[in-house]
């Protein structure tokens, strides 16, 4: 089983995002996404940076996947991906593409790249994944909001009719559950989405949206609606080695990353005490999905 990094969600400066990779390429990740997932107007890094640090991390030993943006709202938008894609086939470096959209799986068609399914495309069912595969699909990354059950009736599917499809469970962060036309991070400062000042940098974990009682609902961040706990199955990492999954995921956060990698390092070795706490950050933890209880639920099966 394989850990990897998912794309940064949130908005950091350059600076910091460059200082952040620099600590990934000795992690014990073997997989990195990068690039802007979220929001066209996050322009702190440009394409040629984020390939330059695809080139770094490349040389550490990290498979590389670059990951486009995940709701497509313009021409520019469109414009951008295909510059992207274009970008990546002329560097020859067998770099995988995440596909966040379907406008990026139908590119990735043209251009004959193969693809990552990410999280954000609805595949809910045995007939779009074998349509997927036949596009050029490697691996998917299974809907967050779907339950164990439902995984393991997938998984029997992919071993009978696509083998060779990997399968990619999100199993650490915030849960991205929504994105919307409308910034609700530039509204919360009301501003205007394409005048918003960029607000988003005053927020590197993301902006947090209480309930009247101060349970933190939802986390805000920019277009995109994220769960309001942090989402984590590391106890439940030797279930899914037995129902064949080949990569877990762990989403950044702002800090104490370093410290869940290791852990989740130790836990797909078996070596993860049954005293460690499941609390691994000072972040309200989830895992009901996985259950097939509502996604804010904590199940504790000790």
């Amino acid at each position: 089983m394989k850990l990897s990094l998912g794309p940064l969600l949130y908005f950091w400066p350059s600076k910091e995002v460059h200082h952040f990779y620099g600590q990934v390429a000795d992690w014990p990740v073997d997989v990195v996404y990068l690039g802007e997932t979220v929001c066209s107007r996050r322009r702190e890094l440009k394409q040629q940076d984020w390939l330059a640090i695809a080139d770094v991390l490349s040389d550490a030993g990290k498979e590389v996947v670059i990951a486009t943006q995940t709701l497509l709202e313009s021409s520019a938008d469109l414009r951008s991906l295909y510059k992207l894609l274009e970008a990546v086939k002329t560097q020859d470096n067998n770099w995988l593409i995440e596909a966040n959209d379907l406008s990026a799986v139908q590119v990735c068609k043209e251009l004959k790249l193969p693809f990552v399914a990410g999280a954000a495309i609805n595949i809910y069912n045995a007939a779009t994944l074998q349509k997927l595969a036949e596009q050029g699909m490697q691996r998917w990354c299974f809907p967050v909001e779907l339950s164990r059950s439902t995984l393991a009736d997938q998984q029997a599917f992919i071993q009978q009719n696509t083998p060779t499809l990997e399968t990619e469970v999100f199993a650490f962060g915030h849960l991205p559950l929504a994105w919307s036309a409308r910034c609700f991070t530039a509204r919360h400062h009301d501003l205007p989405k394409d005048r918003c000042q960029f607000v988003c940098l005053d927020y590197p974990a993301g902006l947090p949206l209480k309930t009247q009682e101060d349970q933190q609902l939802f986390t805000l961040n920019g277009i995109q609606t994220l769960s309001g706990a942090c989402h984590n199955l590391i106890q439940q990492l030797p279930d899914m080695q037995q129902l064949g999954v080949s990569h877990v995921r762990i989403s950044p956060i702002y800090q104490g990353l370093e410290a869940v990698v290791h852990k989740f390092d130790l836990a797909r070795q078996g070596q993860l005490p049954s005293s460690d706490p499941l609390q691994l950050v000072e972040l309200d933890s989830c895992n009901g999905y996985w259950f097939g209880e509502p996604g804010g639920e904590q199940i504790n099966t000790n």
